[in-house]
């Protein structure tokens, strides 16, 4: 008889745990929401045009993110080895390979324009979305230093300092923005560029305030120190052969999502500005499964590092059903207020168009009702992934992702979204597709992974 209570007890600590870190990352998608809230007072346009260059940022921002997570996943298993010369050395490789690879990602966003007329996007939405886009490149530099030293933290379960520093970087961005969107106090009113530029600054001031808040606390100084690596090709090796399909998974995931803006926008301004909103929604109740996606990362890496199999499986599956059980909740609170939701998005009291804020509303609020359903599926495939990674299991997960978004799910979205009259529904009802198929082949493969080490361990 299965033991429940050796899973619940669990949910505590992977609480307390992980709470720093949803907090922290729903600061980084605030970023996004709030100028997409903030600029969707602009009006409608504008709003299409911050959907759009974000969904490019997005993209390539992701395979970023994703490659960073490998700091996290060498850092809880060193750490636990009692290692500090290989701890300092993660983080230093971390910082310079994340720092190059913001480079090419930099240059990347720099292409973005050409892929806007080739997925054939309204040319007044590309007309505003290329120089947000230009400007919010110089953002990723800055982003990913921060990400080496977030994910060093982490790595530590030090959790709290990137969320006191997200917090800071939000209201400044929040400030900029009120400033340079609307042209108050005397600034010029740039609309969505004014975001952009909130974005920027903000996040040049983020990995600075990290670095010295880490600095001054004892467990973290002696590593905060010499951070210019001496190459190991070694080191170089497992960050590339974990960082890679680390961050391509997340890219395959992340670029479903973008493919969906991508045909939403071939539809039209309302379908796009739709699935803009519903997207921002269905996004930030996803960081609670983000979040515990680390957890699971962190204590998988620590417990390999250890090598109790047993309970690094208990606790994962622990993870599992906390997250079940949370996404259950969050999905009846999107269905039930899947009308009201999307008035936070866009100025109601502009008559001049109602008609089209009204038809914006009503798309929005049947996506949610999607959305709904799959937030339980979106969950446990993320955390699976998590767990994954913590057994620095990068190669097969990825393959397992591009199968579930770009085999199954993307040729649903495409057909249904353009060529039936379900349009941006039918497009979700991929998406949905997707996430179910991931959710079912990542777990099993945990499952099977963490039963062979454990027989393993006891032959």
């Amino acid at each position: 008889m299965i033991n429940i209570r050796q899973y619940t007890k669990e949910f505590s600590y992977n609480l307390r745990l992980a709470t720093p870190i949803i907090l922290s990352m729903l600061g980084h998608t605030l970023v996004g929401v709030i100028d997409t809230a903030m600029v969707g007072n602009v009006g409608t346009l504008e709003l299409a045009a911050a959907s759009l260059g974000n969904s490019y940022v997005f993209l390539l921002m992701s395979f970023g993110i994703g490659f960073s997570t490998v700091v996290t996943t060498l850092t809880a298993e060193s750490e636990k080895k009692k290692n500090p010369t290989e701890t300092k050395s993660i983080l230093t490789h971390g910082i310079f390979i994340n720092g190059l690879l913001s480079l090419i990602i930099f240059g990347g966003l720099f292409f973005s324009e050409p892929l806007m007329r080739y997925t054939q996007q309204k040319e007044d939405v590309i007309a505003l979305a290329v120089p947000y886009v230009h400007l919010v490149a110089f953002s990723i530099i800055p982003l990913m230093i921060f990400q080496s030293f977030k994910q060093f933290a982490d790595g530590f379960s030090i959790t709290q300092y990137s969320l006191y520093v997200t917090i800071i970087g939000n209201l400044f961005n929040i400030f900029l923005n009120y400033l340079f969107i609307y042209g108050n106090w005397g600034c010029p009113r740039m609309g969505v560029l004014g975001a952009a530029i909130g974005t920027l600054v903000s996040r040049f001031m983020m990995p600075f305030m990290l670095w010295i808040i880490l600095y001054k606390d004892t467990r973290m100084t002696q590593y905060m120190t010499k951070l210019i690596p001496k190459i190991n090709r070694g080191m170089v090796k497992k960050f590339l052969n974990l960082g890679v399909p680390s961050g391509l998974q997340v890219v395959f995931e992340a670029g479903i999502f973008i493919a969906a803006t991508w045909i939403s926008g071939v539809l039209g301004e309302v379908y796009q500005a739709a699935n803009q909103i519903a997207l921002s929604i269905a996004t930030l109740t996803f960081m609670i499964a983000n979040g515990m996606s680390v957890v699971a990362m962190i204590r998988v890496g620590n417990y390999k590092g250890l090598e109790d199999y047993i309970s690094l499986r208990r606790v994962a599956i622990s993870i599992f059903l906390f997250i079940l059980l949370t996404q259950i909740v969050l999905g009846g609170m999107i269905g039930i207020l899947r009308y009201e939701l999307p008035t936070l998005f866009l100025d109601t009291n502009k008559l001049s168009s109602l008609s089209k804020i009204t038809l914006v509303i009503d798309e929005s609020a049947h996506l949610l009702l999607i959305a709904a359903l799959f937030q339980l599926v979106d969950g446990l495939q993320t955390v699976a992934l998590g767990a994954l990674r913590g057994l620095q299991d990068a190669k097969i997960p990825m393959v397992l992702s591009f199968i579930s978004y770009w085999i199954i799910a993307f040729p649903i979205c495409y057909y249904l979204g353009l060529h039936t009259s379900l349009r941006t529904t039918g497009i979700w009802i991929g998406l949905l597709s997707g996430l179910a198929f991931s959710a079912i082949l990542q777990t099993t493969r945990f499952l099977f992974l963490s039963g062979k080490l454990i027989k393993h361990n006891h032959s």
